[in-house]
């Protein structure tokens, strides 16, 4: 229990990391994240003598890390964004709604159906996105970007399972060109804040790799000892935190409209676990594969 708590308490915390260096632009700082992720999840596959696990010659296999590396950058750039905008409260209700649009997914893609108790809380948690909607007067596309891609993300896994580390490794290696080519665009525009900065600045900015890949670690480490319905209830662990964080340090927002809305994702969401820990209790089953996906 302490492992999972420990990777939720990280990731609720991850905001105060980017908060410090808001003058990078968001796209800017996943550049050294991209590449210093890479070096430590090599480092960390050589030790555990997993490194054969990375490479393969299945072409379809590069092919998924290819899309699920640029839903992975793209979810962590908008959050990254969210949180230099002051809009933490957004990217939490994100992680709120993740479990349930995962739920759509499957309704959607693979055919799977819902039960009612689903239906009911993805139906609850639909009407408080619209009445966030109508207090802001726009639909709050932070939230629902951020829960749609780690939704897509998660099916990527669903459908074409790998070794955590192996995965995320295989994601960052064809997203290191990227972030390579980024750095030559950004240095030839002379458009760049990382070219030229502290010394200072890139050991902060290195010191990403650790805040993306440990909780990861943790988190894994954790399902191997819990039971993963244990794990699906700590999930909600992380965006409460970013709630916190974004009203009680942040002075963020939290109006009647906010309360009304989020009330209702919350109630939605209350339905959906309890409807997992009966079927859970019912059949001895683990959690559904859609709530079972770590943040990375």
């Amino acid at each position: 229990m302490a492992l999972a708590t420990s990777a939720y308490l990280w990731w609720g915390l991850v905001p105060i990391y980017w908060k410090q260096i808001t003058w990078v632009p968001p796209a800017e700082a996943q550049i050294p994240r991209i590449l210093w992720t890479l070096i430590l999840l090599l480092f960390v596959a050589r030790a555990s003598g997993r490194r054969a696990e990375t490479w393969t010659r299945d072409r379809g296999a590069w092919g998924w890390s290819i899309a699920s590396g640029l839903l992975l950058a793209g979810n962590w750039c908008l959050f990254v964004y969210a949180v230099q905008t002051d809009r933490v409260l957004a990217a939490s209700l994100g992680y709120y709604i993740n479990p349930l649009v995962s739920v759509l997914l499957g309704l959607i893609v693979l055919g799977e159906r819902t039960n009612r108790a689903q239906t009911i809380a993805i139906t609850v948690a639909a009407l408080g996105v619209g009445a966030l909607t109508l207090r802001a007067g726009e639909l709050p596309w932070i939230s629902l970007v951020l829960a749609v891609t780690f939704a897509l993300y998660g099916l990527i896994h669903k459908l074409h399972p790998r070794p955590p580390v192996a995965g995320l490794t295989r994601e960052m290696l064809v997203l290191t060109p990227l972030a390579l080519l980024a750095t030559g665009v950004l240095a030839w525009q002379g458009d760049t804040v990382l070219l030229g900065s502290s010394p200072g600045l890139h050991l902060y900015l290195a010191l990403s790799s650790v805040v993306t890949a440990v909780p990861l670690l943790l988190f894994h480490a954790a399902t191997r000892r819990l039971p993963l319905v244990a794990i699906g209830m700590l999930q909600y662990l992380a965006p409460t935190i970013n709630l916190a964080l974004a009203t009680l340090l942040y002075d963020e927002p939290f109006s009647l409209g906010h309360a009304v809305g989020f009330g209702l994702v919350w109630f939605g969401l209350a339905l959906f676990a309890f409807d997992t820990l009966r079927r859970a209790r019912r059949f001895r089953d683990p959690i559904p594969d859609e709530i079972a996906v770590s943040r990375n």
